[in-house]
């Protein structure tokens, strides 16, 4: 049976309700989005008690994350606090209206944005899967629990059962792949000419449970050279025109230089752009200089065994570059017999720097296949 991961590595989980969601399903409307104001009014009450189908939806997922070492971070009043009751969580203070609006949940989902989640967790339908990914987009990992009248979404766990059972595979350390999900709702104007049609409205993040983990333990192993080769063709579909990459050291980077047709210093870092080579075997000092001229991306890869992601190998990432690059701008790479063969433990940062090792201790995500990611435990 695996253990959690030690509390300083726990799982900061954003928390946003829409509490209206689904008030317009037993009264046989299509959606909750442009319901009377008198039904509204009625929803309230259920609302402040505390009863409404979001709210118990809620309820549900949470009393099934309750031993979970989850710190959360939620707004203010009945979008979030209210819901996690006397629980430990960090508000944050947003004006929602009564009944709280398409906008008060953007604007919430913007200041969740801002606080270093790992995941957020929303509850409510399609219409606010949408005011979810207006803001967040593809930049946080996010997962629905449904909640709503419309539920066209790939973006929802099946239950609130199924989105705890996510939530307790990242808490057990296991491997977690991250898809991109498609956020649809009714076409209003089809409906309105008789014909029910889902529009594509935008893509989010979200993380599914991944069994091939066991499969490795049970079965066959992956084939290291195949599968870094699949990365190192996603990671050629991911790099832009113009922008600067520094690639590092390990075999499953030297697979991009590979892919590139470069020569590559397999214990150093080269600087590649437009599919040339730039720079070679570069050191700190260059590293900084290029981070402040241009738009740097650094492509790394945790040593096998122990695991080290930064810190061991590549002392060529000073502080001062982790900071002006910040996460974002940090693609790790690693295949996941690499992850699986750490057996839960995290990845380990040993910057130079205990604030840079703390606040950057989380789950990252980690390319692993073509165009295929898993979040993963990252601690200092």
């Amino acid at each position: 049976m695996k253990s959690f991961l030690n509390v300083s590595a726990r799982l900061r989980v954003g928390l946003i309700i829409n509490p209206y969601a689904g008030l317009g399903g037993p009264l046989a409307l299509k959606g909750s989005d442009h319901v009377s104001d008198e039904l509204r009014q009625e929803a309230r009450k259920s609302v402040e008690q505390g009863c409404s189908r979001a709210q118990t939806r809620c309820a549900s997922f949470l009393a099934a994350t309750a031993d979970l070492p989850v710190q959360w971070v939620t707004v203010a009043g009945a979008m979030g606090q209210a819901s996690l009751g006397d629980r430990s969580a960090e508000i944050l203070d947003v004006q929602a209206q009564m009944p709280s609006t398409a906008e008060d949940t953007q604007r919430a989902a913007a200041m969740l944005m801002q606080a270093s989640l790992d995941l957020l967790i929303f509850v409510g339908g399609d219409g606010t899967a949408r005011d979810i990914c207006s803001v967040v987009g593809t930049h946080l990992p996010a997962l629905g629990v449904p909640a709503g009248v419309k539920m066209h979404s790939g973006v929802f766990a099946i239950n609130p059962q199924s989105a705890a059972d996510l939530v307790r595979s990242l808490c057990a350390g296991e491997l977690v792949a991250m898809e991109l999900a498609e956020v649809r709702d009714i076409d209003e104007q089809a409906l309105a000419g008789g014909r029910v049609r889902a529009r594509h409205f935008g893509d989010l993040r979200v993380p599914v449970s991944d069994s091939l983990v066991q499969q490795v333990k049970c079965s066959g192993r992956e084939d290291e050279g195949l599968v870094q080769a699949e990365i190192a063709a996603g990671i050629l579909d991911l790099m832009q025109p113009g922008q600067h990459y520094a690639l590092g050291a390990g075999t499953t980077v030297a697979a991009v230089m590979a892919a590139l047709q470069l020569p590559n210093t397999l214990l150093g870092f080269d600087i590649v752009c437009d599919n040339h080579l730039v720079a070679s075997d570069v050191s700190a000092e260059v590293l900084e200089a290029w981070a402040s001229r241009s738009d740097l991306t650094v492509i790394i890869t945790p040593t096998g065994g122990q695991g080290s992601l930064i810190g061991r190998g590549n002392q060529q990432l000073s502080p001062q570059l982790l900071r002006q690059l910040g996460r974002e701008r940090i693609w790790v790479l690693a295949t996941r017999n690499k992850l699986a063969a750490l057996s839960g433990r995290p990845l380990r940062l040993d910057t130079g720097d205990a604030d840079l090792d703390r606040t950057w201790s989380g789950w990252w995500p980690v390319h692993s296949g073509f165009q295929q990611q898993l979040l993963y435990a990252v601690q200092g």
